[in-house]
C-alpha cells in the first residue's frame, strides 16, 4: 500500500520545487526592474548633459546677438528660474503627479504587464 513516509517525501519535494521556481521568477523580475531603473538613470544623464550644452550654446548665441558677454546668461537663467517657479506652483497638483507615477511605473514595470497581457 501506500507509505505515509514516501508520500511526506513526495510532497515535500514539490512545495521546495515550487519554492525554487518562485525564487526563480522572482529574481529574473527584479533584475528586469532593476536594468529598466539603469537604463532611465542613464537617460536622465544623458537628457541633463543635452540641456546642459544646448543651455550654454542659447546662452552664448544670446550673448553674441546682444552684443553683451552676460547677459545671454542671465536670460538663460531667468527662462530656467521661471520654469522653476512653475515647477514650484504646480508640484501639488495630483493630475500631474498622477500621470508621472503611470508614467514612471509602466516604463518600469512594462515587462509584467506585458506578461499578464499574453496570459489573457
Amino acid at each position: 500500500m501506500f507509505k505515509i513516509g514516501d508520500l511526506i517525501q513526495t510532497l515535500k519535494g514539490l512545495v521546495e520545487t515550487k519554492v525554487d521556481i518562485v525564487k526563480q521568477e522572482v529574481q529574473e523580475e527584479f533584475i528586469k526592474v532593476l536594468s529598466r531603473i539603469l537604463v532611465l538613470i542613464l537617460m536622465g544623464g544623458c537628457l541633463l548633459l543635452v540641456l546642459l550644452f544646448m543651455s550654454l550654446a542659447l546662452a552664448f548665441y544670446i550673448s553674441q546677438q546682444l552684443e553683451s558677454p552676460y547677459l545671454g546668461f542671465v536670460i538663460v537663467g531667468l527662462i530656467y528660474f521661471l520654469l522653476l517657479c512653475f515647477l514650484l506652483i504646480t508640484r501639488e497638483n495630483k493630475s500631474l503627479q498622477k500621470k508621472t507615477s503611470d508614467t514612471l511605473s509602466n516604463f518600469i514595470f512594462t515587462v509584467k504587464f506585458f506578461k499578464k497581457n499574453n496570459n489573457e
